[in-house]
């Protein structure tokens, strides 16, 4: 029996709150059920103010097995920004691997042995678990994208020199690993602009996953949450046939998204765990007890 977590992005008192109402108890340090596991999707650094500690309880929880983690996009963010080429240049410089980590690193700033060594840690967490009724990936479960990640990540760590090799020469995975922790950006047209909350132009945007965009509207394909999208037809012209999430697939848990109010269950096997707590202060779980279909009572939000 499982309780997956969304991102909780060092928001470590709410993660302790939502431990202890759903019967998690802090025992030899780490937090604890005596019938259940949690599993957090990832995304567990950045944002908050208490990211040290927010990385304490979940490594604690982890290696006490008590805890399952999937790396997010801001954990492999951070890995790359400490990990240099073959050159001695740091990834960090490229526009790829610039996602913030200013308040992490300051957080650690007086800690950078154990940040060190949080960083190898995170290597040792994987990219998905597949747990045969049930599956948990950070943003994106493609059979594609996991049947290559399980061909070059078959360690109990992910090497440098293997992330190294990957992403400068091996494009098909590193598409893979990135699709597989940022999702799926469906790509506008140069003459097709969206704009943001603050009005900033964008040419691609976040879309579902687990659907073909074939004969629905941009409105329907979207899992945008910095705009709207408009409720006409994609036109067949700029359309990648994808292939869908089959219905009869094992469910699957995700977070990243920052959703607010539309995180949730997607589909009777598809659900987003992501109630981006940094906006809205709620922190969510799906307790999961055996079902085939997902319960919408079976969600909590602290």
């Amino acid at each position: 029996m499982y309780d997956i977590i969304g991102d909780v992005h060092g928001e470590a008192d709410k993660l302790k709150q939502l431990l202890t109402e759903i019967g998690y108890e802090k025992k030899d340090g780490s937090f604890s059920h005596p019938e259940r596991k949690a599993i957090f999707v990832g995304d567990f650094i950045n944002r908050g103010s208490k990211i040290r500690e927010t990385i304490q309880i979940i490594r604690a929880m982890v290696e006490n097995r008590n805890a399952f983690a999937v790396l997010g996009n801001h954990e492999l963010n951070a890995i790359f920004y400490h990990l240099k080429d073959d050159l001695g240049k740091y990834y960090k410089r490229r526009g790829k691997y610039r996602l913030s980590l200013d308040q992490t690193l300051t957080e650690f700033a007086n800690y950078k042995d154990e940040y060190k060594d949080h960083l190898k840690w995170m290597r040792t967490l994987p990219l998905f678990l597949d747990l045969g009724d049930i599956r948990v990936v950070h943003a994106c479960w493609k059979n594609e994208n996991i049947e290559l990640i399980k061909t070059h990540f078959n360690e109990d760590r992910i090497k440098k020199s293997k992330l190294r090799e990957i992403f400068e020469t091996n494009v098909i995975v590193a598409d893979s690993i990135w699709e597989t922790c940022k999702g799926v950006d469906f790509k506008l047209p140069k003459d097709l602009l969206v704009f943001d909350s603050s009005g900033q132009p964008h040419r691609s945007f976040r879309s579902k996953w687990w659907v073909n965009p074939e004969g629905k509207t941009f409105k329907q394909i979207s899992l945008e949450s910095r705009f709207k999208l408009p409720k006409y037809t994609v036109p067949k012209e700029i359309i990648q046939f994808a292939e869908p999430y089959p219905d009869n697939a094992p469910i699957v848990f995700f977070g990243h998204y920052c959703l607010n109010s539309k995180t949730g269950i997607f589909a009777d096997n598809i659900c987003c765990v992501d109630s981006c707590v940094s906006r809205t202060r709620k922190l969510m779980v799906y307790r999961w007890s055996g079902e085939k279909k997902l319960d919408k009572n079976n969600i909590f939000k602290i």
